[in-house]
């Protein structure tokens, strides 16, 4: 990745954290937005060259806060090669009584902001770039009061495969579909938790690193417009009451 630029949304922490931090140690430069300020902050300071990254701060659902992150991407570096819309948060859904305008703000920043964030980068794309859309296997599969963080990653799935077609020849276009992902201490899960994975494990930011990582080697130029399900097994799993010791609780 040297002499490579990066773009990471949602960068200050957890999954997005890993990335920067990955892509540091790759020798990339990157830029990453966060509305965490202090993490961010934080996050820059620990890397090996600062000088060539930047952090911005600023909320995603903002339209200016867009433009003036490109815009700054733009007069850095002049180009772009590899973008990773991370960014994502959930306000529940019917149940909690998510309202109107939180359920918006979802999509703002699942959906809107990585379309627009592409669409002011398009023309700073160094062929063949790749973008890497972080969506989730609730895109897929739900539990209850999910909605609106279901239908943002459903959004940037589709998001994908659309844009791939838009961009032939700028930009492969891929996506990832994380399940349980821990950023914590995975100590304190129970052998149930760990178990119920065909993996027999909980996730770990590295999972989806190294997943990236691999999508945006030029070796892997062929997969173009796809999603890959990075969750131990687990929504490959048939579960039926009294299966393997599966039981229905009302």
């Amino acid at each position: 990745m040297d002499g490579k630029v990066c773009v990471i949304t949602g960068g200050a922490n957890g999954i997005g954290k890993a990335l920067v931090r990955a892509f540091d140690k790759e020798g990339a430069s990157v830029a990453f937005i966060d509305k965490d300020g202090d993490a961010g902050k934080d996050l820059l300071s620990s890397l090996q060259d600062q000088k060539k990254h930047f952090f911005f701060e600023g909320d995603l659902a903002s339209e200016s806060v867009l433009v003036e992150f490109a815009e700054e991407i733009k007069k850095r570096y002049g180009k772009v090669d590899v973008l990773i819309n991370n960014a994502g948060f959930s306000h529940k859904g019917l149940l909690s009584g998510c309202t109107y305008e939180e359920f918006n703000e979802i999509l703002r920043v699942g959906v809107s902001a990585p379309y627009y964030l592409t669409l002011l980068l398009k023309e700073h794309l160094n062929p063949v770039a790749s973008i890497v859309n972080i969506t989730s296997t609730r895109a897929f599969m739900s539990q209850k009061d999910t909605e609106s963080y279901s239908a943002a990653k459903g959004g940037i799935t589709a998001l994908t495969h659309a844009m791939a077609m838009s961009l032939q020849g700028l930009a492969r276009v891929n996506s990832i579909a994380p399940g349980w992902i821990d950023t914590g201490d995975d100590e304190n899960f129970s052998e149930a938790d760990r178990k119920q994975h065909p993996s027999e494990r909980v996730g770990v930011p590295e999972d989806i690193v190294r997943t990236v990582l691999f999508l945006c080697d030029e070796r892997s130029s062929f997969i173009n417009a796809e999603n890959i399900t990075v969750d131990g097994g687990m929504s490959k799993r048939m579960v039926y009451h009294g299966d393997e010791g599966w039981k229905y609780n009302k």
